[in-house]
């Protein structure tokens, strides 16, 4: 657990699509609040989130829109305890010990929103089981 509130701190990698990370970020936020400690990373910088991406996700009513992509570091790493890699796992630093989960995600057919959801669709789903595995109820959202 992360030493600062003794509560279980996430990472969510999505080395070649950030949104991926951000998205499972932004619903173990919501849902577990301040019972976990969430982060998100990618491995290329940008200037922000993809438009599809905080499309689909203000459909949920969550706000992306000033959210700027953060870059893969293996500090970042080596401080969760829980590193989620979304379809990356090669590309993710290694730390024995460590818990790695990968969730593979099928690519999109098509581009834009309509390609985003069914992503987001999985991601809010496999975020409600790992709070359910964490031990932490998840709050309404």
């Amino acid at each position: 657990m992360s030493s600062a509130a003794q509560r279980p701190s996430v990472l969510f990698v999505c080395v070649h699509n950030a949104g991926r990370s951000q998205m499972g970020a932004a619903f173990l936020a919501r849902l577990g609040g301040d019972r976990v400690e969430v982060r998100s990373a990618g491995s290329a910088p940008a200037d922000a989130v993809n438009p599809a991406v905080v499309e689909a996700m203000a459909e949920v009513g969550i706000d992306l829109s000033a959210e700027t992509p953060k870059i893969l570091t293996t500090e970042a790493v080596r401080s969760s305890d829980v590193v989620i890699t979304m379809g990356c796992g090669d590309a993710c630093p290694v730390f024995p010990g460590k818990r790695y989960l990968d969730w593979p995600l099928d690519d999109p057919a098509g581009q834009g929103v309509e390609a985003v959801r069914p992503i987001r669709d999985a991601i809010a789903r496999r975020v409600r089981a790992l709070l359910t595995e964490l031990g932490i109820p998840a709050q309404a959202g």
